[in-house]
C-alpha cells in the first residue's frame, strides 16, 4: 500500500466540476473566514465558535453526498499566520461505481507559518467496481502545525458488498518548507492481492492514518494504550514516531471504531500540540 514512487495523475474530465477555495486570517483575536469561492456543489455552513479561544470550525457541505466517475472535486484551504481552523464533515464521502470514467477529488491544504489545522473529516467509502483518485497534500510553513486523519473504506460490508472490481488510487502527502514529511500511496485495483496480504490491507476492508506533524515521543505509549482498550476489539492500531512526524495506524472493518480510536488519539495530542482542550465538533453528535 505503500508507495512514495507512485504519482496521482489527474486528467481532464467530463462529469461534474465543482471547486471550493477557502482562506482563514486572524481578525480580532479569532480567526475567520475571509475568502469563499465555489463553484459546484462544493459548500461550507457559516463558522462556528465553541472555543474561547477563537478557533474557527467549519463543515465542509458536498450536498450530492457522493462523487460518480467522471466528476471532477477540488478543495483548497489556505490559512495565515497565527490563524486555527478545524475542518470537519457532517457525513462520509463516497465514491460511487463507474462503468469507465474516473472520479477525481484533490485537496490542498497549505498552512503558513505558525498557522494551525486539524483536518477530522469523515469517512470516505469506496463502492465496489468504482474508479477514483484521490490526493490530500498539506504544505506547512515555519512553525506550522497539523493534526489530521484520512478514513478510507473498501466495499460496503454491512450490505455484503466487497471491493473486488474497480480503480482505487489514493494518496496522502505532508510538506514543510519544500521537504516531504510523509508521503503515502494506496493502489488497490481487480482482485488485488493486497487487499487479503500480510503485508497489505490482511482481510480488513477499513484503512486509516491519523498524521500528527509534530514530535511528540512522550505521547507514543499513551497512544498505544488505545490498541489495548475495548474499542479497539477486533481491529488492528499502532502508534509511530517518526522524525517530526506520528503516526496512528488503523486496519478494521468499521468506520465508526476507527474515528472512536482516531477521536482518542486526538484527544491526547490536541492539549500536547495544540495547546488547547479538546472541543469536539458537535455535528458529529447528530
Amino acid at each position: 500500500m505503500l508507495d512514495n514512487a507512485a504519482h496521482v495523475e489527474f486528467k481532464p474530465s467530463s462529469g461534474w466540476q465543482a471547486s471550493l477555495r477557502l482562506r482563514f486570517a486572524v481578525q480580532q483575536n479569532r480567526t475567520v473566514l475571509v475568502q469563499r469561492n465555489h463553484c459546484g456543489p462544493l459548500q461550507v455552513q457559516k463558522p462556528f465558535y465553541p472555543e474561547p479561544n477563537g478557533v474557527c470550525h467549519v463543515y465542509l457541505l458536498h450536498p450530492p453526498g457522493g462523487i460518480a466517475g467522471g466528476d471532477n472535486l477540488t478543495i483548497e484551504v489556505s490559512v495565515e499566520d497565527r490563524a486555527q481552523v478545524l475542518l470537519t464533515t457532517p457525513a462520509a464521502n463516497k465514491f460511487y461505481r463507474s462503468n469507465g470514467p474516473t472520479a477525481q477529488l484533490r485537496q490542498t491544504l497549505q498552512l503558513a507559518d505558525n498557522a494551525i489545522l486539524e483536518w477530522l473529516p469523515q469517512e470516505t467509502i469506496v463502492f465496489d467496481a468504482a474508479r477514483a483518485r484521490s490526493l490530500t497534500k498539506v504544505i506547512l510553513g515555519e512553525g506550522a502545525r497539523f493534526l489530521g486523519w484520512d478514513i478510507t473504506c473498501f466495499g460496503r460490508p454491512a450490505a455484503a458488498e466487497l471491493f473486488a472490481n474497480g480503480h482505487y488510487h489514493g494518496g496522502f502527502e505532508i510538506w514543510r518548507n519544500g521537504l516531504p514529511q510523509w508521503v503515502e500511496r494506496t493502489v488497490l485495483s481487480d482482485h488485488d492481492p493486497l487487499l487479503t496480504a500480510s503485508f497489505g490491507m490482511q482481510g480488513y476492508s477499513v484503512l486509516g492514518t491519523m498524521v500528527c506533524a509534530s514530535n511528540v515521543p512522550e505521547a507514543v505509549q499513551q497512544l498505544r494504550q488505545i490498541a489495548q482498550s475495548d474499542h479497539a476489539n477486533n481491529a488492528l492500531f499502532a502508534v509511530t514516531q517518526m522524525k517530526n512526524t506520528l503516526l496512528c495506524r488503523y486496519l478494521g472493518h468499521h468506520a465508526e471504531q476507527a474515528r472512536l480510536l482516531f477521536t482518542q488519539a486526538w484527544q491526547v495530542l490536541r492539549p500536547r500540540v495544540l495547546n488547547c482542550e479538546t472541543h469536539v465538533p458537535r455535528i458529529w453528535h447528530t
